[in-house]
């Protein structure tokens, strides 16, 4: 009898294949040839789950922000407004080996989705998804009158996406200083100048 194959199964395994291909020897080095050999497949059957470098390499980076997606909808939001909205915030940071990993494809697509039209969508896609998770922690927190009446929304929700975004970048950059702790108190102590804006 014929082999069966499961594709949706095999393009995953392509898809991480090309993802320690990114993280062990750059993304110049994501030609066909050197994934199907991490991915321990001949480049001619890598055609039938991929027909271009460029599907394989949009299917790898969306898979990127699929498995955050999914954590996301999958989070119990159990404690105080303040609490839910910073293990909200925290999902998105490289704060795990797993993250890290993830946050460390992610920003290596985004360098070369500067070139490629794509990627770029993807990219814009993703990040604009991002500032509408600021979006929502701010407008959550208003909406329990934790936070200012005068407070500036817009302005706020761009510093927030800034402050996450900044944190990941750097917690990529400088593992050693920007760890799982520091970014946990960081937040922390946002979220609570937001509160304590009500205050004043």
């Amino acid at each position: 009898m014929p082999k069966i194959v499961d594709h949706d199964k095999q393009r995953l395994l392509v898809a991480e294949a090309a993802w320690r291909v990114i993280r062990r020897d750059g993304m110049e080095h994501t030609s066909v040839r050197n994934i199907a050999k991490e991915a321990n497949l001949s480049t001619g059957s890598m055609r039938h789950y991929f027909s271009t470098q460029s599907d394989l390499l949009l299917y790898a980076m969306n898979l990127v922000s699929e498995r955050v997606r999914q954590r996301y909808h999958q989070m119990p939001l159990t404690g105080s407004p303040l609490e839910d909205m910073k293990k909200i915030l925290l999902e998105l940071l490289p704060n795990t080996d797993e993250k890290f990993a993830e946050m460390e494809v992610w920003f290596a697509f985004t360098v070369k989705s500067k070139t490629d039209p794509a990627l770029k969508s993807l990219a814009d896609k993703v990040y604009n998804e991002l500032r509408r998770m600021a979006a929502y922690v701010i407008t959550h927190l208003m909406a329990h009158g934790l936070t200012s009446p005068n407070l500036n929304v817009e302005l706020e929700i761009e510093r927030l996406y800034a402050l996450v975004d900044g944190l990941a970048i750097h917690a990529i950059l400088r593992p050693e200083s920007m760890n799982a702790k520091v970014m946990d108190d960081i937040l922390t102590l946002h979220l609570a100048s937001l509160c304590d804006s009500q205050e004043s």
